[in-house]
């Protein structure tokens, strides 16, 4: 499975929000990297068939998404990085509640809502009440949700922020598990999350795709532009004046 971006482009009256991106992506995990309103979310969307492009295209092996349709749409699952949930229902109710929306008859939408929940890590707490769990277990039920039809291709926004580094790093890693079948497409502006669990990055940056390849290969676009040296207080001061500073340690 395949899902080629060509040229896409995304333009809001005179604001061209993504531009002429192209990239070919294949199963595993995609980190999609850049700053607040660089694009990501945009690109995101589009690739969901939220919004449509102004120019470009998006090819699912080889077939434009647009000629596709429905058949495209059943394929995806979406985990925006805010979702609605009913804090009062316990895990398993939940499930089972949008699995009957799905067409699900009692008997199957329990037993399918059980095993995806005991498939995120989640199947000692089926019937705790929703609103009781953490920041990590909540993304958890989240990727449970989209699960339940059998996606193909996931798209995640933002899933670790706000969250510990012990549900960030088990987050991370039920990415991981995901998409050894299926493309996961995993925005995020926390490098770590990327250097982790991607086997590709895409770079963003107002709109342009900057580099797109293996985590390792960003290393070199830092050549010649970033610089590590120790130096002493006063002299940093006159430094600060001139350069940005990214980190600052200490070496009493």
């Amino acid at each position: 499975m395949e899902l080629t971006l060509d040229r896409l482009t995304k333009q809001f009256g005179a604001r061209i929000a993504v531009d002429r991106v192209s990239a070919t992506l294949s199963p595993g995990v995609i980190g999609l990297l850049g700053a607040n309103g660089a694009g990501k979310t945009t690109l995101m969307r589009m690739i969901c068939d939220v919004l449509r492009p102004t120019g470009g295209q998006i090819l699912l092996d080889g077939r434009d998404i647009a000629e596709l349709d429905d058949g495209y749409r059943t394929l995806l699952g979406y985990l925006p990085q805010d979702f609605g949930y009913y804090p009062n229902f316990t895990a398993l109710d939940f499930m089972r509640y949008m699995a009957a929306l799905k067409g699900f008859d009692g008997r199957d939408g329990r037993k399918r809502g059980m095993l995806l929940l005991e498939e995120v890590g989640l199947g000692d707490d089926a019937r705790r009440k929703v609103k009781t769990f953490s920041g990590g277990m909540k993304q958890r039920i989240g990727i449970a949700l989209i699960l339940l039809h059998l996606p193909r291709i996931l798209v995640v926004d933002e899933p670790t922020a706000g969250l510990d580094p012990r549900e960030r790093i088990r987050f991370r890693n039920l990415l991981v598990e995901l998409s050894k079948e299926r493309i996961v497409i995993f925005s995020t502006h926390i490098i770590e999350d990327i250097s982790s669990s991607c086997n590709q990055v895409a770079v963003i940056d107002r709109g342009q795709l900057k580099y797109f390849g293996q985590p390792e290969g960003m290393v070199h676009m830092a050549e010649g532009k970033v610089w590590q040296f120790s130096i002493d207080g006063e002299a940093f001061d006159e430094l600060d004046k001139s350069f940005v500073v990214h980190h600052i340690q200490d070496g009493d």
